[in-house]
């Protein structure tokens, strides 16, 4: 290692055109050629795992559509135990089906007369049966109500069904995987939600005993913490096998290397690290895979990153080393990063104004802006997911954390602000509202902890990482500065 090459400025065009501006699928494919995998994330996809967890943007829906496409199932299906050849349907998800799965006010309805997990089953035995049976009584009906009726009636049939589909599976050598993501978008409401997911995995629970039919679920960690929801019998089997879409500091960065990697002008990026290290690019599948240095050897990635950056975040090491100081900026209270804000940051420091008397390509004030851009966009998934996180946090722009939680409950209190979602809540105004509302600001307190969104210090004080604390406008002394004060 030489450790004397630095990228040039002109580097940023590469940056910029390699990373995506819009970093959410809303249902499409991902390009095979940015999709990485994480060793912390092959175990989750393994077909014996079906309870996948993930906050929001670490990836749950990138691989509930990677998983549904065989060009990427040929790419990653040996390092996840999964052929190319398995059968892959869905059972829900962000993009409206009916014809594959009911939506929101739908489920609504069928949960009026039937018990969640008898919809759900309806569900995958609508997929697994689809793939098998030419004619049939059930698949002559149109609709979700008579559907679930119809499995509700005949339970013998659709277990002598199911194990006959299994069967014929298992001499073909063959999977059926079934894929649930997006649960959020099942119901406005926490006990709707609860009740649902509840139901789903009582329905995971069941097709464990199945050789080859395989239930696979994507969800965030507050969905499934309820005690609610992990009330029926023998829940510990699914919710203690759970597993979780955890991206460390080093593949975040390989990550990032992927996308530049794979970029139109790659080859620029190639050079750069040829010029750094003794390493050999491989293309598989016209797809050029990350090497193995750069992927595990943090040192390594540290000074690839620095040959871009500049060794520090200011004018000498005290301010802090970019490596680790981007990150560090990007995690939640349980240092959670997700891989969306990270490449959000980095693009838009790259669309940062230049400074001149910079010789790299990213200058440390715009890794800055980056986070500051990250951070909003972070806010804006949050309004999108709990609004009323927006009525609460934003209200505390007059603050400056760590702080004594005392001063939070004050200005909740003087501006009636718990008072006005409550009213929202009965009137059902308010998405997802705050599921302890009714123990007060406590409560309240306790729903933004559970979120990752505020952390307990010692003293009766509170803090709010820089992911949220920038982009709702609250201060910290020697911190990012807020976007908005």
């Amino acid at each position: 290692m030489s450790g004397k090459f630095v990228f040039p400025d002109a580097f940023r065009n590469v940056i910029i055109e390699a990373l995506p501006v819009e970093t959410s699928l809303h249902g499409e494919t991902p390009r095979l050629q940015n999709t990485y995998l994480p060793a912390t994330h092959a175990k989750s996809l393994r077909l014996e795992n079906m309870l996948v967890v993930g906050i929001r943007g670490s990836g749950k829906s990138f691989w509930w559509s990677a998983l549904q496409n065989q060009e990427h199932r040929e790419m990653f299906g040996p390092s996840i135990g999964l052929p190319y050849d398995t059968i892959v349907s869905i059972g829900f998800g962000e993009t409206p089906n009916p014809e594959d799965y009911p939506g929101k006010d739908t489920l609504a309805a069928l949960l009026e007369d039937a018990d969640a997990r008898i919809v759900w089953k309806t569900i995958v035995y609508k997929q697994i049966i689809a793939k098998i049976l030419q004619q049939s009584d059930f698949k002559e009906l149109k609709e979700w109500k008579g559907r679930v009726e119809w499995v509700l009636h005949h339970p013998d049939i659709v277990e002598n069904e199911l194990f006959h589909a299994d069967r014929e599976l298992d001499q073909g050598k063959k999977f059926h995987l079934v894929l649930f993501d997006a649960l959020d978008r099942t119901a406005d409401n926490w006990k709707t939600m609860n009740r649902l997911v509840r139901g789903l995995l009582q329905t995971v629970l069941d097709f464990r005993s199945y050789r080859r039919i395989r239930l696979k679920v994507f969800t965030r960690p507050d969905q499934i913490e309820d005690l609610e929801v992990g009330t029926f019998p023998d829940a510990s089997k699914i919710l203690s096998q759970k597993t979780d879409l955890l991206w460390p500091r080093k593949e975040l960065y390989a990550l990032l290397w992927q996308y530049l990697s794979n970029a139109t002008d790659g080859h620029v990026f190639h050079k750069g690290v040829e010029n750094l290290f003794s390493v050999n690019w491989e293309q598989r599948n016209n797809v050029w895979v990350v090497p193995n240095l750069l992927r595990n050897d943090e040192s390594a990635q540290r000074e690839l990153f620095h040959a871009m950056t500049g060794p520090w975040m200011g004018r000498d090491r005290r301010r802090g080393f970019p490596y680790t100081w981007l990150p560090n900026h990007l995690g939640d209270t349980r240092n959670q990063v997700s891989p969306r804000s990270f490449l959000a940051a980095v693009r838009h420091t790259a669309e940062d104004r230049v400074r001149p008397d910079h010789i790299y390509t990213l200058h440390y004030e715009s890794i800055k802006a980056g986070v500051q851009q990250a951070s909003k966009i972070r806010v804006q998934e949050m309004q999108e997911d709990y609004p009323w996180v927006q009525v609460l946090l934003s209200s505390l722009s007059a603050l400056s954390v760590p702080c004594p939680i005392k001063d939070v409950k004050y200005i909740w209190q003087t501006k009636n602000l718990l008072e006005k979602l409550s009213d929202e809540m009965t009137s059902g105004d308010v998405r997802l509202p705050p599921a302890h509302l009714s123990e007060g600001s406590d409560g309240v307190l306790e729903d933004l902890e559970n979120l990752g969104l505020i952390e307990r210090l010692s003293g009766d004080r509170i803090n709010i990482p820089d992911v949220y604390r920038v982009g709702y406008g609250i201060g910290r002394r020697g911190g990012v500065k807020p976007t908005a004060r």
